[in-house]
């Protein structure tokens, strides 16, 4: 196609709202270039997506998004890969047959999230050029500087054969049962060939990897794969269509910073965490906001100095306060450091202990598992990360932060891709 026609841009992305929002991001900057762009996404981001001026097309119903998202296993560290894994082999025939339905020949490329594994098929089937999107590096190994993700036991300083033979070990007992006999199933009803370690690089588009993270956040290790770029975080937080809440402001502006709670926007089962939350507030005779959409997991009758909000975008809330306690999503991860806002990570399950480590060795947090997450525990650390060692550090990322321009930056590479062009900038090399 000629260099200066737009593309049929098919972005398919599956997760929670911090998933699915950098989508959100990078769809709008492609259609402000002059691109034709659709949304493939779960029918509940039907609303938010068509409010930004965005083509959709649902892949998932709610009600099969919800019975995956609501399980409690999703949180633990072993058994949350196997509700993600059925949640990826459930969707992987309505991400296809919606990618096949919307694709127009000689035009059309596609960017898909990590876990749209029906996307990888679709780039055989149809012979389309495709970009995969990381949120987090978490999800590159490296047999170099592997993500830390436990109970793997891999590290930087074993054995690289090691690292290798963990990751093959994995694969064969665990990822390739739970993951591959679908899509098998799948991938000879459409009469393509059965293929084996997914995670180890069928996860990864040939044509662009692109990771959403700096390299000062992650230094891409020379076994990444040669075709990724770094583009930087997108921080898209639905600043732009969500209305201030009045009450929220009123708490803001009647005291000193609050501490910010939340156990991630899909997390139902933070009875705990809430409860332990408001009492560490009160142990710190600190002010506090809790977020959550779901509301059985909420302590009843809330003390004066606490606040609930269903949602509130990072950008507008956090410079209003004094730390946030989270659960280590790269979503909020990213918004905390352009917020300059110290951060306590209580991470749970999937990217959420490699995020942790990341941001620990930057200087802009600490760390306290969940399995250990208490009132007092986690008012000594709140101490800790709101001292001037910690806001030094947060203020020197918040700055380094406000200088990049990350979506431009990604919608630049994605077009680049679809032309065939290689990257300026290439990861690790």
């Amino acid at each position: 196609m000629p260099h200066d026609e737009p593309f049929r841009v098919l972005i398919a992305a599956l997760g929670s709202y911090g998933d699915v929002h950098p989508f959100l991001a990078i769809g709008r900057e492609l259609q402000r270039r002059g691109n034709d762009v659709v949304m493939i996404l779960p029918a509940m981001y039907e609303s938010l997506t068509r409010s930004l001026g965005l083509e959709f097309v649902p892949a998932v119903s709610i009600e099969r998004f919800e019975r995956i998202s609501s399980k409690a296993e999703l949180w633990h560290p072993v058994k949350g890969f196997h509700v993600v894994a059925e949640g990826v082999a459930e969707s992987l025939g309505w991400f296809y047959q919606a990618i096949v339905n919307n694709h127009r020949p000689g035009r059309t490329g596609l960017v898909m999230s990590t876990l749209v594994l029906g996307g990888r098929v679709a780039q055989e089937t149809l012979d389309i050029r495709g970009v995969t999107v990381h949120l987090s590096p978490a999800i590159i190994r490296s047999a170099i500087d592997p993500p830390r993700t436990p109970p793997l036991p891999t590290a930087s300083w074993m054995p690289r054969w090691w690292n290798r033979l963990v990751y093959r070990a994995v694969d064969f007992l665990v990822i390739d049962r739970v993951m591959t006999g679908r899509l098998n199933v799948f991938r000879r009803s459409l009469g393509l060939a059965p293929v084996k370690r997914v995670f180890d690089g069928r996860i990864h588009s040939p044509d662009r990897v692109i990771g959403l993270f700096p390299d000062w956040f992650a230094p891409p290790p020379s076994d990444w794969p040669r075709q990724t770029v770094l583009t930087g975080f997108p921080l898209y937080d639905e600043a732009d269509v969500t209305r201030a809440d009045p009450d929220l402001e009123k708490f803001l502006k009647e005291g000193e910073p609050p501490i910010a709670f939340t156990p991630g926007s899909a997390m139902r089962y933070g009875k705990e965490f809430f409860s332990e939350a408001v009492q560490a507030c009160r142990l710190l005779g600190r002010r506090g906001v809790l977020l959550s959409r779901h509301l059985e997991h909420l302590p009843v009758n809330l003390p004066r100095e606490i606040r609930h909000v269903d949602y509130a975008p990072f950008s507008r809330l956090l410079p209003r306060c004094a730390a946030i306690v989270h659960h280590g999503g790269i979503g909020t991860s990213a918004q905390a450091m352009a917020a300059g806002t110290p951060q306590l990570v209580v991470p749970m399950a999937h990217d959420q202990q490699d995020n942790a480590a990341r941001l620990k060795r930057l200087g802009v947090s600490e760390t306290l598992p969940a399995s250990k997450f208490s009132a007092g525990r986690a008012a000594s650390l709140l101490k800790e990360i709101m001292n001037d060692s910690h806001a030094t550090s947060c203020r020197a990322i918040k700055e380094r932060m406000s200088a990049e321009n990350p979506l431009a930056r990604t919608a630049e590479v994605i077009e680049q891709a679809f032309r065939g062009n290689e990257p300026d900038r290439p990861a690790g090399r």
